[in-house]
């Protein structure tokens, strides 16, 4: 039986097939996949959506979502369009993709087979004072209006993407998750007709980077409208209690006043009976 013998450039076609391989295999290994935890919320318009790396969550969202979309049927006279709203709300069990990333991360939603598609971008930045954050950079709303469900003899039916400009919303302190319970509401402008789509999120809880635990957000970050809202409900309670101790502080003057009074002698106002004597 003959040797088997490689030439030089043989034995470097399969260096190089091997370093390529080792590359593949690290592809896969650092694989970013999508999670849905919806079914963890006892509310039933609020979504858990979650991406993961190599079995660590690198970014979590938590919210409900509702859309309001324009768009354009046909009037009576077969001639004139009309423009009609259509108001829907996130599924929970829509389908999860995402990416994680030092600086930038992002995750798409989809449901009703990729007829709609949620997209939300976020980024890091630094700030006054070298103050790392991080925000909502962009979203992106791509919807089918073909999709009969939710748009209804829809004229010249089809894809379209309605997206944000210059976004930056939701900002947080680098390590911090953003906390609202308060609505958030962006308006995304379409590719055609310039019509403007509404996205209403509330119920929030969202962190795009520093996971530390696995499926568990870092420190909360309250959104001003939450604090704004608090106080506002706290303002009258500590009114009150201020009102009360003043009230208690002046009767407890006052109680002390009588009874000071009351044991100091009477003397009489005319004196000059006195006098006479």
């Amino acid at each position: 039986m003959g040797r088997l013998g490689f030439s030089t450039s043989e034995s470097a076609g399969l260096l190089l097939l091997g370093v390529f391989g080792v590359l593949a295999l690290s592809v896969v290994l650092a694989e970013q996949e999508g999670e849905n935890l919806s079914g963890l919320s006892n509310n039933p318009d609020k979504a858990i959506f979650a991406v993961r790396e190599n079995g660590t969550t690198c970014l979590m969202v938590e919210f409900a979502v509702r859309f309001l979309v324009p768009y354009d049927v046909l009037a009576l006279n077969g001639i004139d369009l009309i423009t009609e709203q259509s108001s829907f709300t996130l599924p929970r069990s829509a389908e999860i993709e995402g990416k994680c990333g030092s600086k930038e991360s992002e995750i798409h939603i989809s449901w009703k087979s990729n007829a709609y598609t949620l997209r939300i971008y976020f980024s890091k930045e630094f700030r006054e004072k070298d103050i790392e954050v991080w925000k909502v950079s962009k979203v992106q709303f791509v919807y089918d209006t073909s999709e009969t469900s939710h748009f209804i003899n829809a004229y010249n039916p089809g894809k379209h993407t309605a997206s944000t400009h210059h976004l930056s919303a939701l900002v947080t302190p680098a390590g911090q998750s953003f906390v609202c319970q308060a609505q958030q509401t962006l308006t995304l402008i379409t590719s055609d007709h310039q019509k403007g789509v509404k996205i209403s999120l509330y119920d929030i809880q969202i962190q795009p980077f520093d996971i530390a635990s696995d499926f568990m957000f870092s420190e909360p970050h309250k959104c001003i409208t939450d604090q704004r809202e608090r106080l506002e409900e706290t303002l009258p309670i500590i009114l009150g209690f201020i009102l009360a101790l003043v009230i208690v502080i002046t009767l407890t003057v006052y109680h002390f006043h009588l009874k000071l009074t009351a044991t100091q002698p009477q003397l009489p106002r005319d004196r000059s009976m006195y006098k006479n004597m």
